[in-house]
């Protein structure tokens, strides 16, 4: 079985050096950071983008490769849909992978199909294609021997490689003249009466007046290193590659029990639905209470695990304090590899094989596992927090990767002042704080 290819072990691509002074120093290199620095580009701002291990070596290089406006939180929606135009008109130019192929929700009960039909609200205030599908034209769409009662379909909808469309859209970055380094952690804030001055990195010191909090499952700690409190937590999922198979849908799909998405390579991605897993630490403890509506929501979705591997964020032993010239806990493990849970796979691989049992058990060219960083209402925070110059992005929960470009393009305008062109009050950092109640997303 090949190995995970974005790890440590990866040559480092971007190495530019620090510069003394940039306009916004952007903190991890993942798909939002990257797309951050390429709007900044655009509007003439200086941006660096510091990443402690490899670009899209987390989340946006381990996850499903979705890119989809089906199912989002109607708050997230017209950013998605916006989001959908970027890869569009980023693919003309920039082999992402990228293909409009179709989202697809199967129903394996009948009552599966009443959020299908709820979302279908939404998607008729946005002028979207979604359509309900009933069990012949889910048949006649995806020929199966599983009794899929319905189904619901956005042919707008589309997929990406994440691991070549991020470190592509990395490049593009660097040559709008965004100067991006890989393995280099930022360290902390350097403060000047109470507003950002500045990062202290590894390599030393940039002035800036802005900074982007980017990092993904990483964001929490370093923010409350700073006394910012952001109840944050990072889920464990499982996800595997196959080898070539026939095609059996050229989307994306998902069910109660499994997901697919056809790969340019000729094999699928595939993962368990419904299901992951959370290392039980001290953060895990600290939230519990603004957890608990998720909890009850889907009492069995989450799996605990004993404490994380050591320095992985909320490890019992990972530091929660440092100073600027100390090494910190980004610089103790550059890139967060969990070990895949292999039973959540074969299971997997089990219903794979009882919906399309002519093409029978697949097996698996590559498994891996990522940190998905959540939030307690399972929506990002895109916000101005903390002091002055300091702009939090981060808990995309799960749907980053494709709404990841939108997102970008947001907070590039937010440092550079201008409106961003959505409402964001669903996504802003007091809401954890104000005594608003915690309102979930739809569970689609």
């Amino acid at each position: 079985m090949q190995a995970f290819p974005f790890d440590e072990g990866r040559p480092v691509e971007h190495c530019a050096a620090l510069p003394e002074r940039a306009d916004v120093v952007i903190i991890g290199g993942g798909i939002v950071g990257v797309m951050t620095g390429y709007y900044l580009a655009e509007r003439g701002l200086r941006a660096v983008v510091c990443e402690k291990g490899r670009i899209a070596g987390e989340q946006s290089s381990r996850n499903w490769g979705w890119v989809r406006q089906q199912g989002r939180d109607p708050a997230e929606l017209p950013l998605m849909i916006e989001a959908n135009r970027i890869w569009r008109d980023l693919s003309k130019t920039l082999d992402l992978g990228f293909r409009q192929t179709g989202v697809l929700y199967l129903a394996n009960r009948p009552d599966d199909m009443a959020p299908f039909e709820a979302w279908m609200a939404h998607a008729r205030a946005h002028d979207l294609d979604t359509r309900l599908l009933n069990r012949a034209e889910v048949a006649a769409l995806v020929p199966s021997s599983a009794d899929w009662h319905g189904a619901i379909l956005t042919p707008s909808d589309g997929r990406a490689e994440p691991w070549q469309a991020v470190p592509a859209l990395a490049r593009a970055a660097a040559a709008r003249g965004v100067m991006i380094r890989e393995g280099c952690a930022v360290r902390r804030l350097d403060m000047a009466a109470g507003r950002i001055a500045g990062v202290i990195t590894e390599a030393g010191r940039i002035a800036c007046d802005q900074v982007v909090v980017a990092g993904g499952a990483w964001s929490s700690l370093f923010l409350r290193a700073h006394g910012i409190d952001l109840p944050q937590l990072s889920v464990l999922a499982s996800v595997a590659a196959t080898g070539p198979l026939p095609e059996v849908f050229a989307g994306q799909a998902a069910d109660s029990r499994f997901a697919f998405r056809r790969r340019a390579d000729g094999g699928y991605t595939l993962a368990p639905c419904g299901f992951h897993e959370i290392y039980v630490g001290p953060d895990a403890f600290r939230h519990l209470r603004k957890y608990l509506p998720q909890l009850r929501a889907d009492p069995l979705g989450t799996r605990p695990l004993p404490a994380a591997p050591a320095h992985f964020p909320d490890a019992w032993g990972t530091p929660r304090g440092w100073a600027g010239d100390e090494q910190s806990p980004f610089e103790r493990i550059r890139i967060l590899n969990p070990r895949p849970n292999r039973r959540a796979l074969a299971r997997v691989q089990d219903s794979f094989a009882a919906a399309f049992p002519a093409i029978g058990r697949p097996a698996l060219a590559r498994t891996w596992a990522g940190m998905i960083d959540t939030m307690p209402d399972v929506v990002p925070v895109i916000d101005r927090a903390g002091p002055a110059g300091l702009i939090v992005a981060t808990g995309l929960s799960g749907h980053g990767f494709g709404i990841g470009p939108a997102i970008g393009r947001v907070v590039a305008d937010i440092a550079a002042e201008r409106a961003p062109g959505h409402d964001l009050h669903r996504f802003r950092y007091s809401r954890f704080s104000d005594g608003s109640p915690v309102v979930l997303g739809p569970s689609l």
